[in-house]
């Protein structure tokens, strides 16, 4: 990955972890913590879409979606464990 792909990949992982906070509402984790959750949710979203055969490409609405999903997930499971902790 070149520089500005990294960039590209930050920033989209940033908006998909506010995205995700707003998505799944309640307290949230803070700024701080959405966007950590979004850089993290990007990567596993690119590894989720990528076992199941789908890669971004160069579509950067695609990678929104992607990182997004990732987020989510990674949204869903921290909530889940915070219940049980």
């Amino acid at each position: 990955m070149t520089l500005p792909n990294i960039l590209v990949f930050l920033v989209i992982g940033l908006a998909a972890g506010w995205i995700a906070g707003k998505t799944f509402g309640g307290g949230g984790f803070g700024t701080l913590g959405d966007m950590i959750i979004g850089v993290v949710g990007a990567f596993i979203g690119q590894w989720l879409f990528s076992v199941w055969g789908i890669t971004a490409g160069e579509s950067i609405p695609l990678a929104v979606v992607i990182a997004i999903v990732g987020a989510s997930v990674l949204t869903v499971i921290i909530r889940t464990v915070q219940k049980y902790v």
